[in-house]
């Protein structure tokens, strides 16, 4: 007998939204299960804010339908305190203590007096930070904050919390910490959708993965589904640069199958580059043009070679392709 599979407590069905007569999202379709963690990847102005702010309530589609828990989060009250909001902007009173702020939220969202104080404690325990409860929100680290920040979105024990570049401009202390909260959150049942351009951070997070691109879903599906079709194919090329490519040296890189990625110092190729060539060779090759590579590196694709080929101009009328699976 075939197990039933729960219904998506988030579903999103060809939602379409539009500012000032320009589309930002355009049919888009999504679903989340409990206990699941989706991540957004896209680049800026790719539609991620606009629908993350379609599921908490916060817009209404045009055309199409938002439901969480069965319910339209923008007309029902009960759908949207079911929500947990995290903004990319510290949403906090600075001058408050860290429980003083989270009292206030535990007010703004509906619990009663008595109830108030076991769920900032929960919250407290929860995104540990108990330590600092007495301090100003002001004087707080960045990480602390942006902790602060998650408590305060847990005040009415949602089953679904939404955020926005969560660790933003943190150090690598903080953002493990952040991480750890989100982990703990997801094994509490509680499903999260978050908007990231962190590759490292959704692969270590997510269970699914959707890219947008110009308003539209361009992949979705299981995040260890897609990178092991991926990783049936050509090992990802990568050369790390000493100083930044001169134009002789990019057109050398390009010539051997290289492009840049985000940071000027590294260059990669999602397929086999270098015509051939084994690493020394092709390390070889490229200074012999001119091109300061200290190495090249061989490994499997990860995520950000999986975002470039699902945004990667197709073909023919160059439509984005919709699909949940690598084909």
């Amino acid at each position: 007998m075939r197990r039933a599979v729960a219904e998506p407590l988030v579903r999103v069905e060809a939602a379409t939204l539009a500012y000032r007569d320009r589309r930002v999202l355009d049919r888009v379709d999504l679903a989340l299960r409990a206990g699941e963690t989706l991540a957004l990847l896209g680049p800026n102005g790719a539609g991620k804010t606009s629908l993350t702010r379609l599921v908490a309530g916060r817009l209404a589609p045009q055309s199409g339908t938002v439901r969480v828990g069965g319910a339209d989060p923008f007309r029902v009250r009960a759908a949207r305190c079911a929500i947990g909001w995290v903004p990319q902007e510290i949403a906090l009173y600075p001058r408050l203590t860290v429980a003083e702020n989270l009292g206030v939220f535990a007010q703004l969202s509906g619990l009663a007096r008595r109830q108030r104080a076991g769920a900032v404690a929960e919250a407290m325990a929860l995104t540990d930070i108990a330590a600092v409860a007495r301090r100003p929100v002001g004087l707080l680290s960045g990480g602390y904050q942006r902790r602060v920040n998650i408590a305060a979105s847990l005040m009415g024990r949602p089953g679904l919390v939404l955020l926005d570049e969560p660790t933003q401009g943190v150090d690598l202390t903080a953002r493990a910490a952040i991480h750890a909260v989100l982990g703990r959150l997801r094994e509490a049942g509680t499903a999260i959708l978050i908007a990231t351009h962190d590759f490292a951070e959704a692969e270590r997070l997510a269970d699914r993965v959707a890219f947008m691109a110009q308003g539209r879903i361009a992949r979705e599906g299981a995040l260890a589904d897609l990178l092991a079709h991926l990783r049936a194919g050509a090992p990802e090329h990568e050369v790390a640069l000493s100083l930044p490519a001169t134009p002789a040296g990019e057109a050398a890189l390009r010539r051997a199958g290289f492009s840049p990625s985000d940071t000027p110092l590294t260059w990669r190729a999602a397929t086999r580059a270098g015509q051939g060539l084994d690493g020394a060779a092709l390390l070889g090759s490229l200074r012999a043009q001119g091109v300061s590579a200290n190495e090249v590196r061989v490994r499997a694709p990860g995520l950000e070679a999986l975002y470039l080929d699902a945004l990667a101009p197709r073909p023919a009328d160059g439509p984005l392709r919709l699909t949940g699976a690598v084909r």
